[in-house]
């Protein structure tokens, strides 16, 4: 599945034009390298993106064949790092 589409689908960014345009900004990797929107995730994948202020980094333990409800998106990642960025103001 694209990055793009999982992390939409997960409720991990709100949509998915969101996640093409991070994806654009190179705030996203896959396993340490920078991730386009249309990059192939696969289950046991990391995946690290800098967005809304945080750093998250988290592995896919499986893909979801369809529609996800917000409860039971966790169901298929696990937080490996999530932390609060350090604002330039």
């Amino acid at each position: 599945m694209r990055v793009d589409q999982l992390l939409n689908k997960l409720c991990l960014i709100k949509t998915r034009s969101i996640a093409k345009k991070a994806a654009d900004k190179n705030l996203i990797k896959i396993n340490g390298k920078t991730a386009k929107a249309s990059s192939n995730v696969l289950a046991g994948d990391v995946i690290e993106y800098e967005l809304y202020g945080y750093y998250n980094k988290l592995e896919i333990t499986d893909i979801p064949k369809g529609n996800v409800s917000k409860t039971s998106a966790p169901t298929f990642y696990k937080f490996c790092e999530r932390e609060k960025l350090e604002s330039n103001s």
